[in-house]
């Protein structure tokens, strides 16, 4: 072990400015009446999400008594979403959360993350508002906002919500690699837009972020967000993401509001999650009994906080932006 291994990774002046980050994100929401609200870390449930892992402990009752597995929480989405369903308003919280696997570069297994929802908001008043907050706190300009099917028609001239799995599996062999076969759809889609279109977005050589907002994803990936129809009558997600000089910022939806959807698409994620030889972790059944008692029609939004840090300060790696990175936890 190095003997200033003890140093923060991190520089004393890029804490100070993380402070201020933090202080004037806080003053946003503060003078638009959102409530700060803290969650749990600590849950009986996990995620379901295919693409993240979830850190598990024990509790043990101290006299005996039934031992209790546990979840670090992924996203405070879940308790957020019944606390809104309690009728709490407008609400926002700023704080870590835990992926197990993930570290190096621009990953830490604990980061953290800035999720906030707005009650009578679709995605694009979401972008509205993301647009002013980070407006608020950087050098931010919204550049564009284009959906995932014109960009699909634009760097590849198919449509994404309808073209055959064969199509997009000939075009991952033709783009990114030819020896991979037997993917699924989505898989496909995710390596054509992670390897030719994502690190174009709000590319730019000044100090100013310049975002791009994509829209619109294909219904298979909607995750939590509400299905709508789009201006060419396909079925899509009303769900949206922030690039910033190629990199994913955020990632906000219009809410699901309709329990039986909700525990529809939890079960098909575990049964998905089973398929593929992942872990299946307990989903939130508590949620799903709090959207039955009626959440409000709102849009939220997960933005990682490190990650825009790493952007204004143009710096390359997490560890230069957080006090003790995973090698030094």
């Amino acid at each position: 072990m190095s003997s200033d291994n003890w140093k923060p990774s991190a520089s004393i002046s890029t804490l100070k400015q993380r402070a201020d980050l933090f202080g004037r994100i806080r003053q946003y929401f503060d003078e638009q009446n959102v409530m700060e609200v803290d969650t749990p870390m600590l849950s009986a449930s996990a995620t379901v999400d295919l693409h993240i892992d979830s850190f598990v402990t024990t509790f043990l009752p101290i006299g005996g008594g039934k031992e209790q597995s546990c979840y670090l929480h992924t996203s405070p989405e879940f308790p957020m979403k019944r606390l809104l369903a309690a009728g709490s308003g407008d609400i926002y919280s700023l704080g870590r959360v835990f992926r197990n696997g993930e570290a190096g570069g621009r990953h830490n297994p604990e980061f953290t993350m800035l999720e906030y929802y707005r009650v009578g908001m679709n995605q694009h008043q979401l972008m509205d508002d993301m647009s002013e907050l980070l407006s608020s706190v950087a050098d931010f300009k919204e550049l564009a906002r284009v959906s995932y099917g014109h960009l699909f028609q634009e760097y590849f001239g198919i449509n994404p919500h309808l073209a055959s799995d064969e199509e997009l599996a000939r075009l991952v062999r033709e783009k990114v690699d030819s020896s991979l076969d037997g993917l699924e759809r989505n898989d496909c889609l995710d390596l054509l837009f992670s390897n030719e279109i994502e690190p174009g977005l709000g590319k730019s050589d000044s100090k100013q972020l310049n975002g791009v907002y994509v829209y619109d994803y294909p219904a298979s990936m909607a995750a939590l967000a509400r299905l709508h129809t789009n201006e060419g009558g396909e079925q899509v997600a009303a769900r949206f993401e922030l690039f910033i000089n190629g990199v994913e910022l955020a990632n906000g939806y219009h809410e699901l509001t309709n329990a039986q959807e909700q525990h529809s698409r939890f079960q098909a994620e575990q049964d998905k999650r089973r398929e593929l030889g992942r872990p299946v972790y307990p989903y939130d059944q508590r949620l799903v009994e709090g959207l039955k008692s009626g959440m409000p029609d709102c849009a939220g939004v997960a933005m990682g906080l490190d990650r825009l840090l790493m952007l204004m300060l143009d710096k390359k790696k997490i560890a230069d932006v957080i006090a003790f990175d995973f090698s030094r936890a």
